[in-house]
């Protein structure tokens, strides 16, 4: 019997597999068009993958120290670099996005982490970015900060493709949908094609967890062995069950007399990404990200090491919208337990943004040190 493609699986059930990686090194060798060939249908990257890049391959270095020689500061080479790995990525992917009809083969670039309190300078390098990749297939990351919705809504009332970031919480998820769908009012207002707008909200998954069983760990170490299998039972289960009511949350803002309008005047949906979906807990199967969250009209960006575990040994099921009561349950127990989930998706939104600032400065000082070679 043939063994069956787990990531064309994927396709047929309506989700997307995106790449969690660019680099120079992956697109000149060819690689990244064979991962297009295999089935991923996009790229995601963040500025901590990107610094990983700078670092780790020496492709940069002749033409980073031909620029510093030049008198051009890092930060300027640094936006010069991601912009042109960010246009040959939408290159390779040009194909895909021509083929679904613009509703896939998007590569996308995040606006600097450093303004994300600051939703003037959001919508000034949201608008410079869209206007320098001058790619239809690529999406601009805004994070779901509180200043980056607004960023939001003027974006995607200009008509740019917007991939919002950063987003751990089912409450600040619906903010974001209504950024979105007050940003495509405002464009069909203004008399343009919302054919042409495409959207993704992507919801980190993982770090809920990691967040979450470390406090239940601590909170089972001080309990007797008869009342550890509670909350043992809760391992694990906070980052499905928030991502499973996202998505349950999904269904019914894009429904009603509201989005009716907006989807007869050619408005596409806002899917949810599924994004930090590599397993940190060895504990946990290695595809649990992906498994667990497989459902329509949805994308999950997988790192290098997931997309060839999936590939490997996926198991695909329809699991996203099963068991909705059993989530809700589950999240309902962590309150009880004394977790609070509105806290912990805070701080986890809070330590993003920090870490991929820290990670886009570490990058421009990496830069900087570059040395002509002799």
């Amino acid at each position: 019997m043939e063994k069956t493609n787990p990531i064309a699986e994927l396709k047929r059930l309506g989700q997307s597999v995106w790449l969690d990686q660019i680099d120079r090194a992956m697109i000149r060798s060819g690689e990244l068009s064979r991962f297009r060939d295999a089935g991923v249908s996009g790229v995601t990257a963040n500025p901590t993958i990107f610094a990983k890049a700078l670092e780790s391959s020496d492709v940069y270095a002749d033409e980073v120290a031909r620029r510093l020689d030049r008198g051009q500061q890092a930060e300027s080479v640094l936006w010069d670099l991601l912009i042109e790995d960010v246009q040959a990525a939408a290159d390779v992917f040009r194909p895909v996005f021509d083929r679904e009809h613009g509703g896939d083969g998007f590569v996308s670039i995040e606006v600097s982490p450093e303004i994300a309190d600051d939703a003037d300078r959001t919508i000034e390098a949201a608008r410079e970015l869209a206007r320098r990749c001058a790619r239809p297939n690529v999406m601009v990351k805004i994070p779901a900060t509180p200043a980056g919705l607004p960023a939001i809504q003027a974006m995607i009332g200009e008509g740019v493709n917007i991939n919002v970031t950063l987003i751990f919480g089912v409450e600040r998820y619906v903010k974001v949908v209504e950024a979105f769908l007050a940003g495509l009012e405002d464009y069909w207002k203004k008399g343009g094609d919302l054919g042409k707008v495409r959207s993704v909200a992507s919801f980190f998954v993982s770090r809920v967890d990691t967040k979450v069983d470390e406090q239940l760990m601590k909170k089972m170490q001080r309990l007797e062995s008869s009342g550890r299998s509670e909350l043992d039972g809760l391992l694990g289960r906070a980052a499905i069950a928030n991502s499973k009511l996202a998505y349950e949350m999904f269904t019914q803002l894009h429904s009603g007399p509201r989005w009716d309008s907006l989807r007869d005047a050619g408005a596409s949906v806002q899917r949810c990404l599924w994004a930090s979906t590599s397993t940190k807990n060895p504990r946990y199967r290695d595809t649990m990200y992906v498994e667990e969250l497989i459902g329509p009209v949805t994308v999950n960006t997988m790192p290098r090491a997931t997309f060839e575990a999936f590939r490997d040994h996926g198991r695909v099921a329809l699991t996203l919208q099963q068991d909705v009561d059993g989530a809700r349950r589950v999240l309902d127990r962590l309150a009880m337990t004394g977790i609070d989930l509105a806290a912990i998706t805070q701080e986890l939104e809070d330590e993003g943004v920090a870490g991929f600032a820290k990670s886009f400065r570490e990058s421009i000082e990496h830069l900087s040190k570059v040395k002509t070679p002799r």
